[in-house]
């Protein structure tokens, strides 16, 4: 059945949160409604702008194009258009952007009848990004500690700022995300080559089922966790390394000032270390 004419069963007129059937159309295979077009604006708008302050800096090389924001010493105040206003109009942009994307998720669901996961995980990855461009500049006082909306310059950023606290893999909010990250990796990893495995059989040999699947995993591990239990591990594995992201970044500089590896001296000062030659007290 051809993509499209299975498409029209479900697509059912009401679920929209704004403009009621003003705005519920589709546009090819493409649901529009009212976020879906305030989606269009902050996405263009945004990305002229990117352009814009492109032609104005010196280079147009794409690795080396850079829209920063404002200086530290402007705090939180509106900058100059060319000294960081543009990146706090396209940040504006960014965000406006990716919450319309998102409430739209969530008038298709609603059109479905299915249940908001699809935007509710979409709202974690938004989070890990307003934490870096809203929450901690405001928290630390000055836009200037934003990244910068560049290739290498977003690179620099990164490692500029990783090591202002020593090592960041001593955060241990860091530490939980990042394993949060390989461990969502590796099981989909997993399912995603499970599946490929039962569903392309050698020539000449019948396509497997899930009971294949869940068979595979309980004599390679012992147990499986099942088809729709996998989706749910993803889902938990995937909203929480965005927001454990979120969290590592958003308390350096706020309630944690030093270096990381600082933070572990808690550990070396437990009773039981006491009395190890070489310890602290040893």
């Amino acid at each position: 059945m051809a993509l499209l004419s299975f498409e029209r069963k479900y697509r059912v007129p009401g679920g929209t949160l704004v403009g009621g059937n003003l705005f519920d159309f589709w546009v090819g295979p493409f649901y529009v409604g009212f976020f879906g077009v305030t989606t269009f604006f902050f996405a263009a708008l945004g990305t002229i702008l990117i352009f814009y302050g492109a032609s104005q800096g010196p280079t147009w090389n794409p690795w080396l194009i850079s829209i920063n924001p404002p200086p530290i010493e402007l705090g939180l105040q509106a900058a100059p258009l060319l000294e960081g206003g543009l990146w706090q109009i396209i940040t504006i942009c960014a965000t406006g952007a990716f919450i319309s994307w998102a409430l739209r998720e969530v008038e298709i669901c609603r059109k479905l009848g299915i249940g908001y996961h699809v935007p509710v995980a979409f709202g974690f990855a938004i989070l890990a990004y307003v934490t870096l461009v809203f929450f901690r500049p405001i928290l630390m006082g000055a836009w200037g500690y934003a990244f910068p909306y560049g290739i290498f310059s977003h690179l620099d950023w990164v490692s500029n700022t990783g090591y202002q606290y020593g090592n960041f893999h001593y955060n241990p909010a860091h530490m939980i995300a990042i394993t949060f990250f390989f461990t969502n990796a590796l099981a989909l990893a997993l399912h995603g080559s499970l599946i490929l495995s039962a569903a392309n059989p050698a020539k000449g040999h019948t396509m497997k089922t899930a009971d294949h699947e869940d068979t595979f995993f309980r004599d390679l591990i012992g147990y499986s966790i099942g088809p729709l239990g996998i989706h749910r591990l993803g889902l938990l594995l995937a909203i929480n390394a965005s927001f454990w992201s979120a969290v590592c970044i958003v308390i350096s500089g706020t309630i944690w000032f030093d270096q990381w590896s600082d933070w572990w001296n808690w550990w070396l000062q437990l009773p039981w270390w006491a009395n190890i030659p070489g310890g602290v007290n040893g």
